[in-house]
C-alpha cells in the first residue's frame, strides 16, 4: 500500500489553521492525504483579537484548542517549535521542549513532509533601536499579551497604592509606540478598561495617561487621510495624546526618547511599529527571503523550492498592479489559505496550481465601543468610507468569516448565539 502525501503546515495562525482544517476533511478524511499542522502553543486566537487580550476587555476566551480542532477536522497537531530545515531530506527539524527548571522533556524532533506549507505570521520589528528588546511590551502572540494584560493590572495596583501613601498623587503613563491598527485600537480598548479597573476593589482611583508615538505625520496609512483624521479626532475625544512625526531613538525602564530630545514618562511601554517574519527565518536552508525574513514566493504561493509554500504574513507576494507586496492583513491571510488548499489538492490529481489573485475589500479599525471607522472596496462602489453600525457590522463580520472557516456555519451561529446570550446577561448584572 503507498505511503499517504504527507502535508506539513507550520503556524497556527489564521492562515495555518484554516488551511489545516480544510485539508483536514478535503484530504484527511477520505485518507487521501496525512494533514500535521505544528505550531508552539496548544490554542489560537485569531490575531486581531489580541489587543482585546491584552487590554483585558475580551469578555469571551475565544480560544481554540488545536488538539480538539484537529480530533474534530481529521488532521493531527504537533506541538513544538520549529527551529530548522532539511530540504534534501524533506524534514522539519522541532526544537526540544524543556520545563520550567530548564530541563529536557521532549528531545529534538525531526518531522517528515511531502509538502510544506509555512504559516509563522510575523513579529514586531523593532529595527535595532535601543532597549526596545528589553523594555518594552509586545503582543505578537496570546502569551505575550496575556502578560501584559497582568502587568497592566498589578502596575495599576501598585500605582494606587502609592498614591494613597503620598502627599501628591502620580499618574499611570502608558506609551504605545506605533499608530497602526493594532496600536490605535490597543489605546482605545486600554482607555476603557482602565476606567473599569477602579471597580476591582480598589480603595482609590488614579489617573492614567496614554501616549501614542508615531514616526508617521499620520494614523493608520492603510486608510484613507479623511478617515484617518476622523479616527485621530475620537482618540482626542478620549484623552488620548498623540504625537505623530516622532521617531523613537532609545527606551529605558522609565521614559521613551524621541529623535527631537522629548522624552516620555512610561510606566508601561508598548511596541506596535512594524512586522517582520521571525529570524529564524532569515535564509532558512536557502529558501529565497526579503530583508524583514520574509519567505519570496511567486503567484501560486510557491517559494524557490517547488514543495514549499508560504502564506500569511510570512509570505511577500507581488501585489499585481499595486507596485508593491500583498498587505499583511487577516483577509489576505485567508485568502491566501484557501488558495494553498486548491493548490494541495490539484497536486495530487496531477493538476496545475492555482493562482493566488488578492482582492483587498478594505480596512477596518474598531476603537471599541466608542466608534469603528474604515473603507469598503468593491469593483462596483470602488472605495466607500463607512463608520459607525455599518462599519461594526463589517468588522465583526470578518472575524465570522475566520470562525466559519474553522468551525463550520452551524457552530459559527451557536457560538455567536452563546456570546450574545452571554453579553446580555453581564449588561443586566451591571445595571444592577
Amino acid at each position: 500500500m503507498a505511503e499517504k502525501h504527507k502535508i506539513l503546515i507550520v503556524g497556527g495562525g489564521a492562515a495555518g489553521l484554516e488551511l489545516a482544517t480544510e485539508l483536514g476533511h478535503k484530504l484527511g478524511k477520505s485518507g487521501k492525504a496525512e494533514v500535521t499542522l505544528l505550531d508552539a502553543a496548544s490554542t489560537h486566537i485569531w490575531k486581531p483579537l489580541l489587543h482585546e487580550v491584552a487590554s483585558g476587555t475580551l469578555a469571551e476566551a475565544e480560544e481554540v484548542e488545536y488538539l480538539a480542532q484537529a480530533h474534530s477536522n481529521h488532521f493531527r497537531f504537533l506541538f513544538g517549535k520549529m527551529e530548522g530545515l532539511n530540504r534534501a531530506n524533506k524534514e522539519v527539524i522541532v526544537g526540544a521542549i524543556t520545563n520550567k527548571k530548564g530541563e529536557e522533556i521532549i528531545p529534538q524532533r525531526r518531522f517528515k513532509y511531502d509538502t510544506l506549507v509555512m504559516a509563522v505570521g510575523s513579529v514586531s520589528n523593532t529595527f535595532g533601536i535601543k532597549g526596545v528588546d528589553k523594555y518594552c511590551r509586545f503582543i505578537d502572540t496570546t502569551k505575550e499579551a496575556f502578560r501584559f494584560q497582568k502587568q497592566l493590572v498589578e502596575t495599576y495596583y501598585i500605582q494606587s497604592y502609592a498614591n494613597q501613601s503620598k502627599q501628591r498623587e502620580e499618574p499611570l503613563s502608558i506609551v504605545i509606540i506605533g499608530a497602526g491598527a493594532t496600536g490605535v485600537e490597543l489605546s482605545a480598548e486600554l482607555h476603557e478598561v482602565t476606567k473599569l479597573l477602579a471597580t476591582y476593589g480598589l480603595e482609590g482611583s488614579i489617573d492614567v495617561n496614554i501616549t501614542i508615538i508615531e514616526a508617521a505625520t499620520q494614523l493608520l496609512p492603510a486608510l484613507p487621510p479623511r478617515l484617518s483624521q476622523a479616527t485621530q479626532e475620537q482618540l482626542i475625544k478620549l484623552g488620548i495624546q498623540l504625537k505623530l512625526g516622532r521617531k523613537v531613538t532609545e527606551v529605558t525602564d522609565t521614559e521613551v526618547h524621541t529623535y527631537d530630545g522629548e522624552v516620555f514618562d512610561a510606566d508601561l511601554k508598548v511596541w506596535a511599529a512594524g512586522i517582520k517574519a521571525p529570524d529564524w527565518m532569515k535564509n532558512l536552508d536557502g529558501l529565497e527571503s526579503n530583508h524583514i525574513n520574509q519567505l519570496i514566493v511567486d503567484q501560486t504561493l510557491q517559494t524557490s523550492d517547488p514543495d514549499i509554500f508560504a502564506i500569511g504574513d510570512c509570505a511577500a507576494c507581488v501585489w499585481v498592479g499595486h507596485g508593491g507586496n500583498v498587505p499583511p492583513r487577516a483577509q489576505s491571510a485567508h485568502q491566501m489559505a484557501s488558495t494553498v488548499a486548491k493548490t494541495i489538492s490539484n497536486r495530487l490529481k496531477g493538476k496545475p496550481a492555482a493562482t493566488f489573485v488578492y482582492r483587498d475589500y478594505g480596512s477596518l479599525v474598531s476603537l471599541g465601543k466608542f466608534s469603528t471607522v474604515g473603507s469598503l472596496m468593491g469593483s462596483l462602489m470602488g472605495t466607500v468610507s463607512v463608520g459607525g453600525l455599518i462599519a461594526y457590522g463589517v468588522y465583526l463580520s470578518l472575524y465570522k468569516m475566520h470562525q466559519v472557516a474553522i468551525h463550520g456555519y452551524f457552530r459559527t451561529a451557536m457560538l455567536t448565539l452563546s456570546n450574545l446570550f452571554r453579553r446580555s446577561t453581564h449588561a443586566k448584572m451591571k445595571m444592577h
